[in-house]
């Protein structure tokens, strides 16, 4: 292969510019126009391939490379017989193969050194393009053009030479040029490069830049025939191949009008699966994760992955919700029958056995992908799968989403990066050359839909979905190239869809030439039985029989579904064993951790090794830090998270964080990893807390660029263990909008749809500083608008009482102290039950001079601060610094706010002497805390209510808190609506001005009104 790089694209594209005036008129149009894909909607005669014009060989010699090519090769020649270390090693190497093992034969005597080169090109033309003439639509209705240069004609041979023997050599690669048999006839080498590369598979991988990986897979593909199944091998194939047929045509016949988003036309998906599934496991894998669209997720469900066939028919007739009560039988809201998941352990073909799971999606195409990349990546560290071969990530996709959704390339990136890597994800793409209703031509730009996996050198097998064999030849060989070289590979299923996107739906409207074809093209199934059929090998008595075995079990799981009854929901994994459903309490604990050990966590991660040289700048922080440890004094932010994180792991829980420039922060704050400025070599303090500690045990990762699939990353690798915290910090709040989906269909609402529970912690900077529309607003409005606790009803606040968290969807925080962030963290662990949790943090009060904590406060020592009769936990709301008493009828305004507004209301308070106004931190905004805003309603009879922020009136906290602040008023008899005064920027389309001055005034005037003698209007 050496010799290719050389010489081979200056060879091919000196030959096309010699050959360019010659070419027939139709190879020249094929050059010209270059189809895009299977277009469905255009029906056109086959014609036959043209005719190559004869080049005489003189001719292609004069003018081969430009016309020197004759003497620059005779020279060459000369060169390397005098000296073969005179030439460069790829010429080397091509004559020694030539000249030394040539046969002095009659067959090759008059064979020139242009002729061997033109026939290595034309092999590698194969190669490379062999895909383009492969029979890979089974509707026969791709237009696609041949490539010029697998024309004959182009080389200068014509059908004489078809009988000539010519000589190859011995090259450094597999496959075909390796034989023991170098001597061939032009139309064997044709004959050879037809059927490996132009049958009804199309295979992608010249674009690979690793000779290894294309010579193991030139090895598979130019094999001397193809694999062949034996007799029971088939059998199987055929039964499952019945098996989902069948299964489609009993849904589609019990319920015909009923949306299932059936698999005909694709049938050979399922069979083509679990051979994918039995190889793997035969290869080693004990694990796999599957990602779907909704197409065909039922046959997967049933057929696959084993979900009980008696319930998916239950909830085709109205779903499977119970009447009752029971404890423990948590429902949520439930989804469609097409987006739910469920696991299982499938016993495989050769006696292994292998845990399914299919992660529960939305209807947003592609979005569940990177999801099912962090559940992988979480299940190959639990169970130390360090070579990442136990456990494997598979996603299909449809042909329109995988080229049209940008999470899909997201994703693709995230395959080599160090901490996200799976080992390698298998992507099948269900092609039905169509999208709803939008052709390929419309919907893409490229070849194929596929061609985004080109830019992660990820090998592509393009199949013909009607050939059952070929089908599960690709499928195993793209589990065979996972467990070999641990990186991405793509099977691109090219298939049809029998009836519209849904079975209701007509597509005879947008694409009527391609339905023609459909209503009368055969069934995969039909096809492999009369293959069968017609080798002798089955009989019709043996196809009847399995038809007959399938269609009485179906329908005995049909009449068993009348009755179905779900058992206690397997709702969570066994790791998540005795946690607590939002209907079932779970008690509060203290998150303080004993004084000892916070020190020594703290010196740990303090200390530096002796002979590391950080940044200077890095040294003085880390000086600071330790003494802040040793004196207990001046606690700041960074500090505080990094005990968190630390007493955590010393409790034995795994800690991730990753997301954009985290390692050191956003805002340079944060210094989870060192770099030594002389050498380079990294360091991190918290991967050296804990005697013994695994290298993964604490995780802090800089991501890509990207917020929609790594978020979606971390949240499935947050669902796979509960005692694991994870964390994903935006860059800005402000950006994490890229990540919208995931919000709104994953994390805001997958518990209730799925009974999934995370824990996931998402950090978003935000606050109001200057630095424009961009850079000042988590939207915090957007999540707290998603939260599903009532307005106007107070829930249950008895503290043993209590499941206000456990009953809500997530939760959502503005903290304004060090010490109450590292409580809220330690709270997601140290709780019977998980809940997202959305975190508004600071920027600039990272560096604070106030926003501080003494070590007291971390503790759970009883009298230090922080301590209460419940013990040392997270602050829900924080009360006025003054130690006001019970009731304080002296006060006669309550400012209520959240966030770093507080320490500049604070600091106006103190310079206008307003001893007459408290001023109360919501740190915990919802679920919203009911019982301590009525505390401080209680405390302070006379006083006016104020709720102050920085953001304009439609977006930050006000339209959550107003309606909430008023039930708690309207319950203690304390005034109306507009007896709630609201304090901060005017309604806005964005969400802060771009220029500091404005800022400035903006800011100056709300802290001022808040703090004005007189009343504040309402609103």
């Amino acid at each position: 292969m050496t010799w290719f790089r050389a010489a081979s694209g200056a060879a091919r594209l000196a030959l096309r510019r010699s050959l360019a005036s010659r070419a027939t008129p139709a190879a020249a149009a094929a050059a010209r126009c270059g189809s895009r894909g299977f277009h469905s909607t255009t029906l056109r005669p086959r014609s036959a391939a043209p005719v190559p014009r004869a080049v005489p060989l003189s001719r292609l010699s004069d003018s081969f490379l430009d016309g020197t090519s004759s003497v620059y090769l005779e020279e060459l020649q000369r060169a390397w017989e005098a000296d073969p270390s005179s030439v460069d090693e790829s010429w080397d190497n091509f004559f020694r193969n030539f000249v030394a093992q040539a046969s002095p034969s009659a067959g090759v005597s008059g064979q020139t050194i242009q002729e061997s080169m033109q026939l290595l090109l034309l092999v590698r033309a194969y190669q490379v393009n062999g895909h383009m003439m492969a029979k890979l639509d089974p509707l026969g209705l791709d237009d696609r053009s041949v490539p010029e240069d697998l024309h004959l004609g182009l080389y200068g041979f014509t059908d004489a030479d078809l009988d000539r023997e010519f000589f190859l050599g011995v090259w450094r690669m597999s496959g075909f040029l390796s034989e023991n048999r170098p001597v061939l006839t032009l139309r064997e080498i044709l004959s050879k490069l037809q059927q490996a590369y132009c049958g009804p598979i199309g295979y992608e991988y010249m674009h690979i830049p690793d000779r290894d990986k294309c010579n193991w897979l030139r090895e598979k593909i130019e094999t001397a025939k193809p694999r062949d199944y034996d007799k029971d091998r088939r059998l199987v194939m055929l039964d499952r191949l019945i098996w989902s047929t069948q299964f489609e045509n009993f849904l589609a016949t019990k319920w015909a009008t009923s949306k299932r988003f059936g698999l005909e036309g694709g049938e050979t998906l399922i069979p083509g699966m679990k051979e994918m599934f039995d190889r793997a496991a035969d290869l080693g894998v004990e694990n796999i994760v599957i990602g779907m669209p909704h197409r065909g997720r039922l046959n997967v469900l049933g057929n696959v992955v084993r979900k009980p066939l008696s319930q998916i028919f239950s909830e085709f007739t109205g779903g499977t919700r119970p009447v009752g009560g029971e404890d423990g039988l948590y429902t949520g809201t439930g989804d469609v029958k097409y987006h739910l998941g469920t696991s299982y352990d499938r016993p495989t073909r050769g006696g292994k056995r292998i845990h399914l799971s299919l992660v529960a999606n939305p209807s947003h195409l592609e979005a569940v992908d990177p999801v099912v990349i962090g559940k992988t990546r979480a299940k190959q560290f639990y169970s130390n799968d360090a070579d990442r071969t136990k456990n494997m990530g598979i996603l299909i996709h449809g042909d329109g989403s995988f080229a049209g959704q940008g999470v899909v390339y997201e994703t693709l990136h995230l395959s080599a990066l160090p901490n996200y890597t799976t080992g390698g994800t298998i992507h099948i793409v269900v092609n039905n050359q169509v999208a709803f209703t939008t052709d390929p031509r419309a919907g893409r730009s490229s070849q194929y839909c596929t061609d985004v996996a080109k830019a992660l050198n990820a090998p592509i097998f393009h199949v013909n979905g009607d050939d059952l064999e070929a089908v599960v030849r690709v499928c195993e060989l793209a589990a065979e190239w996972r467990q070999t070289f641990h990186s991405d590979v793509v099977v691109d299923l090219i298939c049809y869809r029998r009836f519209g996107h849904n079975e209701i739906d007509e597509p005879s409207f947008t694409q009527p030439k391609m339905y023609q074809v459909i209503k009368n093209h055969p069934s995969s199934l039909k096809l492999y039985e009369q293959k069968l059929l017609g080798t002798g090998e089955v009989l019709k008595e043996d196809v009847q029989r399995i038809h007959d075995k399938v269609n009485r079990i179906l329908n005995e799981e049909f009449s068993k579904s009348k009755d179905y009854v779900p058992n206690k929901r397997d709702w969570l994994s066994a790791y998540w064993t005795g946690f607590k459903s939002p209907e079932q309490i779970s008690r509060v604990r203290n998150t303080g951790v004993k004084p000892e050990i916070l020190k020594r966590v703290g010196q740990a991660i303090t200390t530096l090794p002796e002979n590391f040289k950080p940044h200077r700048a890095v040294k003085k922080i880390f000086e600071l830090r330790a003494a802040m440890i040793e004196s207990g004094e001046g606690i700041d932010w960074a500090v505080a998270e990094a005990l968190a994180f630390a007493t955590l792991i010393v409790e034995g829980n795994h800690v991730r964080l990753s997301g954009q420039d985290v390692e050191r922060g956003t805002f340079s704050h944060r210094h989870a990893v060192l770099h030594d400025q002389e050498t380079g070599v990294k360091y991190c303090p918290l991967d050296h807390v804990a005697m013994n500690q695994s290298e993964e045990l604490f995780t802090v990762s800089n991501s890509s660029l990207s917020e929609f699939a790594v978020l979606g990353f971390e949240l499935g690798y947050s669902m796979e263990n509960p005692n694991s915290l994870v964390l994903w910090e935006a860059q800005f709040g402000d950006f994490a909008n890229g990540a919208q989906v995931m919000f709104d269909q994953f994390l805001s609402s997958g518990e209730a749809k799925w009974l999934r529970q995370t824990g996931l912690v998402v950090l978003l900077p935000h606050g109001y500083d200057g630095q424009g529309p961009e850079h000042s607003s988590a939207r915090l409005e957007r999540f707290l608008q998603m939260s599903d606790d009532n307005p106007f009803v107070i829930p249950e606040m008895e503290p043993t009482l209590r499941k206000q968290i456990q009953e809500c969807n997530w939760q959502v925080v503005n903290v304004t102290t060090p010490a109450n962030y590292f409580h809220v963290l330690r709270r997601q662990i140290h709780r019977e039950f998980r809940k997202p949790l959305i975190v508004t943090a600071p920027k600039n009060l990272l560096r604070h001079k106030d926003c501080k904590s003494n070590l007291s406060e971390f503790d759970d020592v009883e009298g230090h601060p922080g301590f209460d009769k419940q013990g040392t936990r997270f602050k829900r709301l924080i009360k006025d610094r003054n130690e006001h008493k019970q009731v304080e009828e002296g006060i006669n305004r309550l400012i209520l706010c959240s966030g770093k507004v507080y320490y500049e209301l604070d600091e106006e308070r103190k310079k206008s002497e307003r001893s007459d106004v408290a001023i109360c931190r919501v740190e915990q905004l919802c679920p919203f805390p009911y019982d301590l805003i009525q505390r401080e309603l209680k405390r302070y009879p006379n006083a006016e209510i104020v709720w102050c922020q920085e953001e304009p009136m439609n977006m930050g906290a006000y339209s959550y808190i107003s309606p909430r602040l008023y039930t708690a008023m309207k319950a203690l008899g304390r005034g109306s609506f507009e007896d709630i005064k609201y304090v901060g920027r005017a309604p806005s389309a964005a969400t802060a001005t771009g220029f500091l001055s404005v800022h400035v005034q903006e800011q100056s005037e709300l802290v001022k009104k808040a703090l004005q003698p007189e009343l504040i209007k309402f609103p």
